[in-house]
C-alpha cells in the first residue's frame, strides 16, 4: 500500500512538473509562462520525497543521490522563475553545481562502482536528471534533452523493478519533455528568422 502511494505522489508531482513546463513553452504571455514555471518548480520539489525513498528502498543509491543532489538545481530554477530569467543568485549556482557533482561521486563511492546493469541505468537517470534540472534552472534548451534520457532510463529501471505505476509516469513525462523542446526550438527558430 505504501508503495502504491508512494508511486502515486512522486510520479503525478513529476509529471504535473513536465505538463507545467509544457503549458509554460507554449504560452505566448510572459506572465502566464512565469507562473507554469514556478508552479512547475514547485511540484517538482513537493514529489522529491516520494522519489527518494523509493529510490532508497530498492537500494538504488545511484538514484537517490541523484535526486537528493538535484533539489539545490530544482531551487535555483524556482528562485530564478520567481525573480525572473537571468537573475539567479551567484551563490545558489554555485552550490547547484557542487550538488551536481556531490551527487554523482557519493553514488558511485556508496556502490563501489559501476558493477550491474541497473548501476549502469541509473548513471543514465544520474546525467539526465541532474543535468536537465541543472540546465532547465537557467532556462537552457539542452535540459530537456538531458530530461529525455533521464525519462527513459528511469522509465527502464522502474519496468525492470515492477514499480509499473512509476515506469509509465516516466513514459507519459517524456511525451511532454519532448513537446517542451520541440516547441521553444520552434520557438527560437522562429525568433532567429524574424531578426533576420
Amino acid at each position: 500500500m505504501i508503495s502504491i502511494l508512494l508511486q502515486t505522489w512522486g510520479g503525478l508531482g513529476y509529471l504535473l512538473n513536465k505538463v507545467l513546463f509544457s503549458r509554460a513553452e507554449r504560452s505566448s504571455n510572459s506572465k502566464t509562462k512565469k507562473n507554469y514555471r514556478i508552479w512547475s518548480w514547485i511540484a517538482y520539489l513537493s514529489a522529491l520525497p516520494a522519489w527518494i525513498i523509493v529510490f532508497i528502498s530498492e537500494d538504488n543509491w545511484i538514484a537517490a543521490a541523484v535526486e537528493f543532489g538535484g533539489a539545490p538545481s530544482m531551487i535555483m530554477g524556482l528562485l530564478i522563475a520567481l525573480k525572473g530569467n537571468g537573475k539567479q543568485t551567484k551563490y545558489v549556482n554555485h552550490f547547484a553545481k557542487v550538488f551536481v557533482l556531490l551527487g554523482l561521486c557519493l553514488s558511485l563511492n556508496k556502490t563501489g562502482g559501476l558493477f550491474q546493469l541497473t548501476q549502469l541505468i541509473e548513471l543514465g537517470i544520474a546525467c539526465g536528471f541532474l543535468l536537465g534540472t541543472y540546465f532547465l534552472a537557467k532556462d537552457a534548451l539542452s535540459g530537456y534533452l538531458w530530461l529525455v534520457l533521464g525519462n527513459i532510463s528511469c522509465a527502464i529501471l522502474m519496468g525492470l523493478e515492477e514499480f509499473y505505476i512509476l515506469m509509465s509516469q516516466q513514459i507519459i513525462s517524456l511525451l511532454f519533455v519532448l513537446d517542451a523542446y520541440f516547441v521553444r526550438r520552434r520557438n527560437l527558430n522562429r525568433n532567429d528568422f524574424i531578426k533576420d
